[in-house]
């Protein structure tokens, strides 16, 4: 067993930290994010994340979009989602923890591609719950994957995203037939029928939590605004 090399930790809201590892493999090293014992992201399980992008892109019907992401995590997200968009879209990332951008842009730099310096992205140090909630028709998505899921792990505050009241700032924030798209680590009926009562056309997708297709199973909820 390849041993792991701590890079970093950072203090996130409530006090908890987050401790960023690296280890050195053939080929590519693997950059892994751990809460306590927990793992909350491996540079190897990129499928889903990217999936989060390119299924919520493939429905957007207009010339150039804008969309907001919700949570930096690996880059991912913003990569699959640069990889489709066309040269006037523009994609605004929303990162609450200072340490995953300046982790995005030192030690896990090879992960990035030069994504954050494409003329189509900005980044914001920032909640994104406040900067959905200051919005009024802004974005044609709306891609979150922040905490676990709707079930929160990290960050307790993450339940203003998925309530009833926080699904309602969320189709305020979108423009007409925008979606919101929710990554989770596991599916969730009652958040299904959240979306539903809030008014969205919901299609809920299982993806591979692996790019090769293989291992574990995430769900991403593609929510469609109806006027």
């Amino acid at each position: 067993m390849i041993a792991r090399e701590l890079l970093d930790t950072a203090k996130i809201p409530g006090g908890d930290e987050l401790k960023l590892f690296r280890r050195a493999l053939k080929g590519a090293d693997e950059y892994s994010i751990m809460l306590g014992r927990i793992e909350l992201m491996n540079s190897r399980l990129s499928g889903s994340e990217q999936a989060l992008a390119t299924l919520t892109c493939e429905r957007l019907t207009v010339k150039n979009p804008r969309i907001l992401i919700g949570g930096y995590g690996m880059g991912f997200t913003l990569r699959a989602a640069l990889s489709v968009l066309p040269p006037q879209a523009s994609a605004e990332v929303v990162e609450l923890i200072p340490a995953i951008v300046k982790w995005a842009q030192e030690p896990m730099v090879e992960l990035s591609q030069n994504s954050l310096n494409d003329s189509r992205v900005t980044i914001t140090v920032d909640d994104v719950c406040d900067v959905i909630d200051k919005a009024d028709r802004e974005y044609d998505a709306i891609l979150l994957d922040v905490d676990n899921g709707p079930d929160g792990l990290t960050h307790e505050a993450n339940d203003r995203l998925y309530s009833m009241a926080g699904l309602a700032k969320a189709k305020k924030a979108l423009r007409s037939n925008g979606i919101v798209a929710i990554w989770s680590s596991e599916g969730d009926t009652k958040f299904t029928s959240r979306l539903h009562k809030s008014g969205f056309a919901v299609d809920v997708k299982t993806v591979p939590a692996r790019a090769n297709g293989k291992g574990a199973k995430h769900t991403i909820w593609l929510a469609q605004k109806t006027e």
